[in-house]
């Protein structure tokens, strides 16, 4: 039981490690070797965890090479717009100034009622209202909007804005980031007294926390604390 216990959790760990390596995608973004590897290496796996039988090494050195394989053709596709063509495919035009390209449709096997449902998704209901609509190599499909069903931005009405930046973490779960207090020139003397402002005594009550770039802090208490 602890064999198999421990040959579980290594392979667990080489998967892990395996993905971390190949990037962080989402599965709608995973292009269709890539998303071919990741089942293989699920399935290799599963193999030697459910057969003490067989080597540790038959399932890790498949899993090894199938993460070279992956980077090689990531590196390959990185560096070679023919070569990336040719492993990922190419993006196609579904809809272009809001008339359907059915000799398109008809070549990816794509009926018009999931395109109709993936208009829906992108808040695009009326196909007059596309000026294009591109189905990526990953799956998803991109639509712009013609020019006159955009929303509304400042720069339409040359309205100045302010720069408005990403708030820094402060804490979670009551764990201070030291680091990004650093960052901002800030420390933890300070962070309790503005606390203390509002009556949380100690950061530990805090769940989250974090200052803008107006320096406006937000909080929010643990429901245990509150």
């Amino acid at each position: 039981m602890l064999i198999g216990i421990i040959r579980t959790i290594i392979l667990f760990v080489a998967v892990v490690i395996s993905l971390r390596i190949m990037g962080k995608r989402q599965i709608g973004q995973l292009q269709p070797y890539e998303l071919v590897i990741i089942i293989m290496l699920s399935a290799i796996a599963a193999v030697p965890m459910g057969n003490s039988g067989i080597p540790l090494v038959s399932g890790l050195f498949p899993i090894l090479i199938l993460l070279v394989a992956q980077v090689t053709l990531s590196f390959i596709s990185l560096k070679s717009e023919r070569a990336r063509g040719i492993i990922c495919g190419t993006p196609s035009v579904l809809i272009e100034n809001g008339k359907i390209i059915d000799k398109e449709l008809a070549r990816l096997r794509y009926n018009i009622n999931d395109l109709l449902e993936q208009l829906r998704s992108k808040d695009m209901p009326n196909v007059a209202d596309v000026e294009f609509a591109i189905l990526e190599t990953s799956g998803q499909l991109s639509v712009i909007p013609k020019s006159q069903r955009r929303p509304v931005v400042p720069a339409d009405l040359n309205l100045p804005t302010t720069y408005e930046g990403l708030p820094v973490t402060l804490i979670i779960d009551g764990y201070v980031f030291h680091k990004n207090l650093h960052r901002i020139n800030l420390d933890l003397s300070w962070l309790a007294s503005e606390l203390k402002k509002f009556g949380v005594k100690s950061t530990k009550d805090v769940l989250f926390a974090s200052l803008d770039t107006e320096g406006k802090l937000f909080f929010q208490v643990k429901s245990k604390a509150i």
